[in-house]
């Protein structure tokens, strides 16, 4: 008897443990669940909601056990483009998919990065590379229909310093890298169209990363170049009278008379204010950008996608200007290339094609010749050295 009332007591003294411990147990799981519903209660900045959250990461869960890789719940979540958390100091760092946009012609909003691309390799390539063919067509159409243009008196054998030593060394800083800055560029824009299907992707590859290089280190020069030649051309460049009669008459291919110019004729002017100054620096100050070398600038995506396609309007158009001035500089005109190349042009050329400097040049408003090695050179005729003529 004894025997059992011990039992039966020791067996509810299990029971009343077991249930205290489980009770334990019970209290110490709801306080953490307790401790977390202050916090959130206290917590003064807002929190998604948990309920949402949850059932994303359950149905992610069954469809990751369902349907493997497939993460379509989560990629819809990002493509909203809100910032999440993330480690990296990066300022976009938490934002994997920009949000959705449209582009000036886009026919439908897609997400930023995708807008973006669309719109740079769709109507900017399509229209870019259709100016640069035509510029080039107008170009070959002059050469062949008009031809250069030639002195029609003979050369008199004076010379005028039409650019001094350190004028010739600012253009043709500004003109190498130009041509360094336009090879490269339209190679990366308009190569893998081109130069791609007949290379192949490696040496494609290799030809874009060497470009890139050669880009990136020609346009600082490119830059300085561009104003120090502003500052030293500027003075020549400055609006007359004579530039709106030489619009008038195409610079005289209408009208049979050769137009009248300064030491610098419309066209020329032209170039200097848009296509060098203009264009020019919008394309140095647009590249510092994407090069993420100017201060006090938010190198987000938004404002390097604005900055990249700023910079391949520009590259088009000076591009596409630059073929007329060039044309004009070496085969367009006779002597053109040798007044940059030796300073120094014939009485004859100046007379014919900038009449308002040539006066200028012999009442002495314009000095004959700046520098000291000019004096040597105006001096002496064309050929060999011969003694110009009185």
């Amino acid at each position: 008897m004894n025997t059992t009332i011990a039992k039966i007591g020791l067996a509810c003294a299990l029971a009343v443990a077991t249930a205290g411990m489980a009770l334990a147990q019970t209290g110490d799981a709801s306080q953490p669940k307790q401790q977390a519903a202050g916090q959130i209660a206290s917590s003064p900045s807002p929190l998604p909601n948990v309920e949402s959250t949850d059932i994303l990461k359950q149905n992610q869960a069954e469809r990751t056990r369902d349907q493997p890789g497939n993460l379509a719940p989560v990629y819809r979540e990002v493509k909203q483009g809100q910032k999440n958390y993330s480690s990296l100091p990066a300022p976009e760092a938490g934002v994997l998919i920009q949000p959705k946009t449209q582009f000036p012609g886009q026919a439908r909003a897609t997400t930023a990065g995708q807008a973006w691309r669309e719109y740079r390799n769709g109507p900017l390539t399509l229209y870019g590379g259709w100016l640069i063919l035509v510029a080039l067509a107008g170009v070959a159409a002059t050469y062949f229909l008009i031809g250069p243009i030639r002195l029609k008196e003979p050369r008199t054998g004076r010379l005028i310093e039409r650019f001094t030593l350190f004028e010739r060394a600012t253009h043709w800083t500004m003109a190498i890298s130009f041509v360094l800055l336009a090879a490269s560029g339209l190679t990366m824009l308009f190569g893998k169209y081109v130069l791609m299907p007949v290379f192949g992707h490696t040496l494609f590859g290799w030809l874009s990363y060497l470009l890139k290089n050669i880009h990136n280190f020609a346009g600082p020069v490119f830059a300085v170049s561009v104003l120090v030649a502003f500052v030293v051309f500027v003075k020549d460049n400055l609006p007359a009278a004579s530039d709106f009669k030489w619009f008038a008459s195409f610079g005289g291919l209408f009208g049979g008379k050769h137009a009248s110019a300064g030491r610098f004729n419309a066209g020329e002017k032209l170039w200097f204010w848009f296509g060098m100054t203009l264009i020019g620096l919008t394309m140095a100050a647009s590249g510092f950008v994407l090069d993420m070398i100017v201060p006090n600038v938010e190198y987000s995506r938004a404002n390097m996608q604005i900055a990249d396609v700023i910079h391949l309007i520009g590259a088009v158009l000076i591009v596409a200007m630059a073929f007329g001035h060039i044309y004009m500089g070496t085969i367009g005109m006779e002597d053109a290339y040798k007044a940059m190349r030796t300073g120094y042009v014939d009485d004859a050329w100046a007379k014919e094609h900038h009449d308002e400097w040539y006066a200028d040049v012999q009442t002495g408003k314009v000095p004959r010749v700046r520098t000291p090695e000019g004096a040597k050179i105006a001096g002496t005729g064309d050929t060999g050295g011969a003694p110009a003529k009185a």
